[in-house]
């Protein structure tokens, strides 16, 4: 046995180590072929304890807390998932229906891009108002009811505000749509957590999070071509998702599965504590803050891209029209946001699953690879945008290549995020931590992004001399008669390349927002396997002490990796001091630890 340094420890506990060999490595390869190779808990005592003859005693015994099949997923299980699937589908196509008919909206209302770009603002700071509180009640209440009760919210004041006369009354529906929008994003993601744990919850958040794109896109073929079938009255093109919430509503309240709070991992005994220790735990969680603060960047770019995205386009395909004096072909102002919204579907099928994907096969190997992955994403995604923005004015088809390559870089980041939030983040404080993820997020992201850059347009619009951006002969030309510029009838070419000109500056904002969200991931990839590390062994100690004071023979955990490191490290915990040489403020070696309840230390 190795010489260990002894130390006192605030959990009381003593830890021993034993050497890397054959016997330590048959062990592992044992648990990780029942794990698939990942981290995994394992009723170790339980097993010690069964009769003589008993086919599950020894090291081998079932996994505690865990089903007996741990790749299994039940019928009951796929409904919730497919549930809240459906349900994020339709909140993003809320979301970005009104982003489809945005030029329609402001023709009626008479508004500029200030006003249209606060239509989304009002909307995600009612939603990141009442986030934690939602949040906190979902750490405590029946999560499905809150959820059923947010749909249903948000169904009736979508189906209200396409009757809305004015401008002022349909902005104040849009922000009670947010209040209902919360109840939901905020709870959905910690039931999944709940009933999956390792490459199973990864794949399955994939899946939650592939709606965002395809919702978002669907959002504008709706919102576009429902208003088109209804002879351009862009009132109907809200009147679809409010009948998909009536039937979410149902399904939620009757069909869906509410699990205990940690039941996947072995945990469902846990208790909440004070929502200001949930918060202090979380200020100090470096990862979980870090994470934050780059995924608002992430935020922040989508927000801005998914609401002037097409509207930008729409200048773009104008102003080609109007400088060649030619139909642009297929591409015109009037199919822009059909086009923009498959192009965002497009990247939502390949980019979440691709993230989900890389993240399953790097983190085994590398476990830094999930910030690493989001950060190469923002990297890659403000470089290709970029470059599309550019090519806007003289090749739409170039431009629609770059934004799906950049979208699907952006799109890696949706699954890995939550993922992370997950792990290292303990069950009873999971709502309260998508609550403030989705408060900093939407504060500093998308609900001012999409204000703040109609409000750059508006004022480079107004400093834009006509002399910079347009050639002199075109200052007084009329828009030509092409299909679907009939709202550019009354201005000059010179007016539609200020218009362009002004958005594209505007825009170049969210590639700079995006580099810095790349270095807040790179480090968070600093601290993430410390974090991580200090969520297991919290989840650990908490639910070895709530079992041995209902009985001496309380379950065992054994927290394994199936890395290769110098020693393994076994835990007992009990009333002595620890043996360690682990510094639990530096990165910790993969472990091996035995917990037993304080009777037997």
């Amino acid at each position: 046995m190795p010489a260990q340094t002894l130390k006192e420890s605030p959990v009381k506990a003593a830890v021993v180590t034993f050497p890397y060999n054959p016997s330590s490595q048959r062990l592992m390869a044992e648990l990780g072929e029942k794990e698939g190779g990942g981290a995994s808990e394992v009723n170790l005592l339980g097993r010690l304890y069964e009769p003589e003859g008993s086919p599950n005693r020894g090291m081998g015994g079932a996994l505690s807390g865990y089903p007996k099949t741990p790749n299994h997923i039940s019928r009951r299980q796929w409904i919730t998932v497919i549930i809240l699937f459906f349900v994020n589908l339709i909140n993003y196509m809320d979301r970005l229906t009104i982003a489809g008919i945005l030029t329609k909206i402001q023709n009626d209302y008479q508004i500029g891009d200030a006003e249209g770009g606060a239509l989304q603002t009002a909307f995600v700071i009612s939603y990141m108002i009442f986030a934690p509180i939602f949040g906190y009640m979902g750490d405590r209440h029946s999560r499905k009811l809150i959820m059923g009760f947010g749909v249903f919210l948000w169904t009736i004041f979508t189906l209200i505000g396409s009757f809305m006369p004015n401008y002022h009354l349909f902005l104040l529906c849009r922000a009670m749509v947010g209040i209902g929008e919360a109840s939901y994003s905020t709870i959905a993601p910690t039931v999944i957590s709940d009933m999956f744990v390792k490459d199973i919850r990864s794949k399955m958040l994939a899946f939650f999070y592939f709606a965002i794109p395809v919702g978002s896109g669907l959002g504008y073929v709706v919102g576009s071509e429902t208003t088109m079938l209804a002879g351009g009255d862009w009132r109907w093109g809200l009147r679809v998702t409010p009948i998909l919430g009536v039937i979410a509503t149902f399904l939620i309240i009757f069909c869906m599965n509410d699990p205990p709070r940690g039941e996947s991992e072995g945990h469902g005994n846990l208790k909440a504590t004070t929502y200001a220790k949930d918060l202090q735990s979380l200020a100090k969680n470096k990862s979980f803050m870090l994470s934050t603060v780059a995924f608002t960047c992430v935020a922040f770019c989508t927000g801005a891209l998914s609401w002037w995205g097409p509207k930008y386009i729409e200048y773009a395909v104008a102003l080609a029209q109007a400088q060649n004096n030619t139909d642009v072909g297929s591409i015109n102002v009037r199919n822009v946001s059909l086009i923009f919204g498959v192009v965002t579907m497009l990247s939502g099928i390949v980019g979440v699953p691709l993230g989900s994907i890389l993240s399953t096969k790097l983190k085994q190997k590398y476990p830094r690879a999930d910030p690493l992955i989001c950060a190469c994403g923002l990297l890659i995604s403000a470089l290709f945008l970029s470059i599309g923005m550019i090519t806007a004015s003289w090749n739409i088809y170039v431009t629609f290549a770059l934004l799906f390559v950049g979208e699907v870089a952006l799109n890696l980041n949706w699954s890995i995020v939550a993922d992370i939030l997950l792990y290292v983040v303990v069950p009873t404080r999971r709502s309260t931590a998508e609550a403030v993820q989705i408060l900093v997020s939407h504060a500093f992201g998308d609900a001012g992004s999409p204000y703040l850059i109609g409000l750059m347009s508006d004022a480079l619009k107004q400093s834009l001399s006509q002399e910079s951006v347009c050639l002199p002969e075109s200052a007084s030309k009329s828009m030509p008669a092409f299909a679907g510029l009939e709202s550019y009838s009354n201005v000059t070419q010179c007016d539609v390349a200020v218009d362009y000109y002004g958005m594209q500056y505007s825009l170049f904002t969210n590639s700079i927002v995006e580099v810095i969200g790349g270095i807040f991931f790179i480090i968070t990839a600093i601290y993430i396997i410390r974090d991580k590390r200090k969520c297991d062994r919290f989840i650990a100690a908490q639910t070895s002490a709530s079992s041995s004071k209902k009985s001496s023979t309380s379950e065992t955990k054994l927290l394994f990796s199936p890395q290769k490191p110098d020693n393994y490290s076994v835990l007992f915990q009990g009333e002595s001091p620890s043996i360690s040489t682990d510094d639990e403020d530096e990165d910790l070696p993969p472990q091996l630890q035995l917990i037993l309840p304080n009777e037997r230390a």
